[in-house]
């Protein structure tokens, strides 16, 4: 089968096509037809890095597709049936792929509402956004939500399901982005190209933020007593727990984990029309290195996919 892979660590041009075995399901796995892949930033730095494993690994966590075998003992999904899910996250899936062999619980249903390629844009974003919010944050109603990057990957969806948990949510975006967040549910809106955050948000009680750097450190300003900041963005963003202790807040290093009960909620929100993802582009799949380059612009609104014949 073919699929992305590379020899060496590097930029988007070290992405290739390569012929692989076509992988065959164990107990409790399935084979999956890949139509559709996403690509999300975890992608650029193992490619680049080699990430937790050192070395070059198969990219690609997002999948949705069809059910093409079972291996014994399943009895979750049967060849066929329409599937969507973030497989073996943190471990390497290899999605970027024709084929892709997971466990049967890495998977839910596609709702029928979604093409391919909007099921392929939204399991790490919107597990990342729902592990944040609800398993790590707690969010309730009334909540005050602070979404950095609110145009993004991960910052769209949060907005939406933030929205769903009843919370009021401000986010930070270009001032050229402001109608899409609001549109969103996004109750306030700051230009950070133009506007201090700091000094524009007060009193918040969950901050999640995408970007890291000196805006965790920053976030911790804008928190009531208590408050907590969620980071994504890095490992090193772990330290800022001392900070904060230090101040009065809290603050979490979080890292999105394969989630057959998150993925379920998720396909739920999908299904009824209360949590959508934009789709900046697409790319076939032997043009990965194009979507990278992209990608590592950071001026995409919405997820990249690639698309698989």
């Amino acid at each position: 089968m073919r699929a992305i892979g590379q020899d060496v660590l590097g930029g988007p041009e070290v992405l290739k096509v390569v012929e692989v075995p076509r992988p065959e399901p164990g107990f409790g796995e399935v084979l999956v037809r890949v139509y559709a892949a996403g690509v999300n930033p975890t992608d650029f730095w193992h490619r680049a890095t080699g990430g937790l494993a050192g070395r070059p690994i198969r990219l690609g966590w997002d999948v949705s597709g069809v059910v093409e075998a079972v291996g014994p003992g399943v009895t979750l999904h049967e060849p066929g049936d329409e599937v969507f899910g973030m497989p073996w996250q943190p471990r390497p899936a290899g999605a970027y792929a024709e084929y892709l062999v997971c466990p049967a619980r890495h998977l839910v249903g596609k709702p029928s509402r979604l093409s391919h390629v909007e099921a392929a844009g939204l399991p790490m974003v919107a597990l990342t956004a729902w592990q944040a919010l609800t398993d790590t944050a707690g969010v309730r109603p009334g909540q005050r939500v602070l979404v950095h990057a609110a145009a993004g990957g991960v910052g769209h969806v949060a907005v939406q399901i933030a929205k769903r948990l009843g919370a009021e949510v401000i986010g930070t975006a270009s001032g050229a982005k402001h109608d899409f967040v609001k549109g969103l549910g996004a109750d306030q809106l700051v230009d950070y190209t133009s506007e201090d955050f700091t000094t524009a948000v007060r009193d918040v009680d969950v901050v999640v933020d995408t970007i890291g750097g000196p805006y965790g450190p920053r976030s911790l300003r804008v928190l009531k007593p208590g408050g907590l900041v969620v980071s994504l963005a890095s490992p090193a963003e772990a330290a800022l727990a001392g900070p904060a202790r230090a101040a009065g807040r809290r603050a979490a290093f979080m890292v999105v984990e394969a989630d057959h009960a998150g993925m379920r909620e998720v396909a739920a929100l999908a299904g009824s029309g209360d949590l959508n993802v934009t789709i900046a582009t697409t790319f076939p799949l032997e043009e990965a290195a194009k979507a990278h380059e992209l990608g590592e612009r950071g001026r995409a609104t919405g997820k990249i996919v690639l698309t698989v014949t």
